[in-house]
């Protein structure tokens, strides 16, 4: 299928109703529907289950908890120097870089602002302005829990409904402002470096988005942008704590402050990640 035809094509298909499908699928423990689509899954994809807790893919419940499952201890050590940033998530880097006049870097003439990225609020935008962003996909293949960068203490959280397009290199070289536009929920933290945003991307046939502290958030049930505060919770996540994981894959980006960090030089678009790698410093 060529590029064009594929991207007309994300416009057309109904995208809720598909992916809400694909959920329905992927939460079935009717052992023929789980069991054909886990082996079809893992075939397809190369999956490495020798990483896993559990490595007999069958052993699991239904599709979703093959798919969000836990890995060995060890098998993804976290960086443990003071002044590190690390790797949210296994799969690779998307773009990363300066936020520029409040823009956030996507593809090859596309970007999109802040502000749209973190649900319209101007004022929460202001406080990454001329900072650091970087932008991961987690391909099907990849481990797909989401781990803290840095050490933070959860402030708020932004619901963010919108459309559900694939994420990929033809989709966000073809759709303008695709993160800002796909369904997503904004976390925000406040760390010793300033504030820090980790932001949970939804994409077509993504059957949910869950959070430790609130369980599965999306599918959202309101069409409304939605902000909870945590003022009194005390949500205190530490460096490469769990924080998040796709019901199928997508993307996460992370946002600092202007001058609080500096990223690896060997990251850069397309380079490899693995959730716990260092992936930068605090200034």
């Amino acid at each position: 299928m060529n590029d064009k035809l594929f991207i007309r094509l994300q416009h057309l298909i109904p995208q809720h109703g598909l992916s809400r499908a694909a959920g329905w699928l992927a939460s079935s423990h009717n052992p023929l529907i789980k069991n054909t689509f886990i082996r079809w899954f893992v075939k397809r994809y190369q999956v490495d289950m020798s990483l896993a807790a559990e490595e007999n893919p069958l052993a699991y419940n239904c599709f979703n908890d093959f798919f969000t499952r836990a890995l060995k201890t060890g098998a993804r050590p976290i960086d443990g120097t003071t002044d590190t940033i690390v790797c949210p998530a296994d799969g690779a880097i998307s773009q990363l870089g300066k936020i520029i006049d409040g823009r956030i870097f996507q593809a090859k003439g596309q970007s999109f602002t802040t502000a749209e990225l973190l649900g319209g609020d101007e004022e929460l935008a202001a406080e990454f302005s001329d900072g650091n962003f970087a932008t991961v996909y987690l391909s099907p293949r990849d481990y797909h829990r989401v781990h803290m960068p840095y050490t933070g203490k959860l402030r708020a959280m932004v619901s963010v409904p919108g459309e559900l397009f694939s994420v990929n290199t033809v989709t966000a070289e073809n759709v303008p402002r695709l993160f800002a536009r796909n369904e997503r929920a904004v976390a925000i933290f406040d760390t010793d470096i300033g504030p820090m945003a980790v932001v949970l991307v939804g994409a077509m046939i993504v059957a949910g988005i869950e959070t430790v502290w609130d369980g599965q958030i999306a599918p959202f049930a309101s069409r409304d942008i939605a902000t909870s505060l945590y003022p009194y919770q005390n949500i205190t996540l530490n460096k490469g704590d769990e924080m998040g994981r796709f019901k199928l894959g997508s993307t996460a980006i992370v946002l600092f402050a202007k001058d609080k960090i500096l990223w690896d030089e060997k990251f850069r678009a397309g380079a490899p990640t693995k959730m716990g790698e260092h992936m930068g410093k605090k200034i």
